[in-house]
């Protein structure tokens, strides 16, 4: 199997990270392709019409596209049970809560990387954070038993997502008055799988 990846996407970490906690990182071949919401690689386009990564191109069978999509699959695979029958829709939706808040941090990257100076707008940028923000909130009221639980699916998104804020939006804060929440992200980061997939770029 071929990994189709680039820079330091969340969605590609997010594999990374479960292909290494699932102990399947030495069956898939990481390919280094270029991805851009306004160009990319050939073979990227090929492999994704969307054009988006992560993509995993099988041996046998489609290409797979959308790190959920990859993520259950890889998961199945081993049948590691990191999308468990117990609390499946808990899972499911925490993993599409951490999903949504990379989408927000890459839209701000977008806005500021891809849309000439006099055309970005401060309240759209400011409305993907506060999205980002209110996750984290939501997460810290509501959410802090199931990270503290058997690792899942979802505990790798909310990681992942969290560590791309920090990696792109240092100066932006979303600890403060979230303390669970940041006690939580200070451990996890320092499992293997994470150290071993920090981004850079």
């Amino acid at each position: 199997m071929k990994l189709l990846m680039a820079g330091p996407s969340p969605f590609v970490r997010k594999v990374l990270v479960l292909l290494q906690e699932t102990g399947q990182d030495g069956d898939v071949e990481k390919v280094n392709v270029t991805a851009s919401p306004v160009g990319g690689d050939a073979d990227l386009h090929s492999a994704n019409p969307l054009g988006k990564i992560p993509a995993l191109v099988r041996d046998e069978g489609c290409t797979l596209y959308d790190s959920r999509v990859i993520c259950r699959y890889l998961d199945a695979r081993k049948g590691a049970g990191l999308y468990p029958d117990s609390h499946l829709w808990e899972t499911l939706t925490l993993e599409a809560t951490g999903d949504g808040m990379m989408e927000a941090c890459l839209q701000i990257v977008y806005e500021a990387r891809f849309r000439p100076e006099g055309m970005r707008s401060t309240d759209w940028t400011d409305g993907q954070w506060t999205k980002f923000t209110r996750a984290c909130a939501a997460l810290n009221a509501r959410w802090m038993s199931h990270l503290h639980g058997r690792l899942d699916a979802g505990h790798i998104a909310v990681g992942c997502a969290l560590g791309y804020a920090d990696f792109r939006m240092p100066d932006r804060d979303w600890r403060s008055g979230n303390d669970a929440l940041a006690a939580w992200f200070k451990g996890f980061s320092e499992r293997p799988s994470m150290t071993s997939t920090l981004p850079v770029g």
